[in-house]
């Protein structure tokens, strides 16, 4: 298959002055954010606001402005979410109960940009056909953590899949190898109005439904990550005893690693119970990124600052 360009992705580069007003902006955005990050990791806490946007090739101001758009807080913030004891902090201070969460519903507090997301699953003897009879339509968006692969049947969002940190070859196969019998279309345009709420973006709908394509075990699990609201997180052990299988943190890892609907089934708020981020199927950095975008928005809120 030919990999076009994300759709609706600005087609300027990172270092254009311009700001950029679509939709979807937020992913030109990343790409200044991600460099930035590294610059941000490499420079430690000495690094001052001049000297990181000189080194982007940005004015102070315009640059201030663009990343405080994007993560809600200025850089001097942010880089104190980045830093390596960030998932340490967020385990002693905001980890969830799911137990606690299920009790309160997943309208509870704490789910800032978080979509009040419908779902359905396939049943597990059409999952075991490997998708077979299934038409599963595709498309390229830009999102805030990079290029984004979203797929998507009839009823809802079945994958979603990262490039920043590979590339769009190996987004694409990843997600089809999951469902090898389905049939593949690209369709970007039936998808938007579910990628545009997905990530936030202006559009028509204010959620997106998902279609979740797993064994019974796995779907459990899923079901239990999107029990965590956004700025919070959870560890491995934590999802296992909540689905009555205590004894299977490393299956329960295993069905975490293969969430097919990353960022929307939020298994990248499901840390070691160290405290140390674990893995991430899209890529470390990505993992990073998202966990300190979502606080960095969760203290930016008004409700945090009541």
């Amino acid at each position: 298959m030919n990999m076009p360009a994300p759709d609706c992705a600005p087609q300027t580069g990172p270092n254009q002055g311009a700001d950029h007003d679509t939709d979807l902006d937020t992913g030109y955005h990343f790409n200044v954010m991600r460099r930035a990050i590294d610059l941000i990791d490499a420079g430690g806490p000495g690094l001052t606001l001049d000297a990181l946007a000189a080194q982007m090739n940005m004015s102070p101001a315009h640059f201030q402005r663009i990343f405080s758009r994007w993560a809600g807080v200025s850089p001097k913030r942010f880089q104190q979410y980045l830093a390596l004891g960030h998932a340490k902090a967020l385990l002693a201070d905001r980890f969830t109960t799911l137990e606690t969460s299920h009790a309160v519903g997943l309208s509870g507090g704490g789910r800032l940009y978080d979509l009040f997301l419908r779902w359905e699953a396939m049943s597990p003897g059409d999952f075991a056909k490997g998708g077979a009879g299934l038409t599963i339509y595709w498309g390229w968006f830009d999102s805030p953590f990079g290029p984004a692969l979203v797929m998507g049947t009839d009823k809802g969002i079945c994958g979603i899949g990262f490039a920043g940190e590979s590339s769009a070859e190996h987004a694409m196969t990843d997600l089809t190898g999951r469902w090898p019998r389905a049939s593949y279309v690209e369709d970007p345009m039936r998808l938007r109005p579910w990628a545009l709420a997905a990530f936030g973006a202006s559009g028509e709908l204010s959620e997106a439904p998902l279609y979740l394509i797993g064994a019974p075990f796995q779907i459990k699990v899923w079901e239990a990550l999107l029990s965590i609201p956004s700025g919070q997180v959870t560890t491995y052990s934590e999802i296992a005893r909540s689905i009555g299988k205590p004894r299977a943190v490393r299956a329960v890892g295993t069905a975490v690693g293969r969430n097919p609907i990353s960022w929307l089934i939020p298994c990248h708020r499901a840390l070691r119970k160290s405290g140390g981020l674990g893995g991430y199927h899209w890529g470390l950095p990505v993992k990073r990124a998202m966990l300190a975008f979502e606080t960095a928005r969760a203290d930016a809120s008004p409700s945090a600052s009541a």
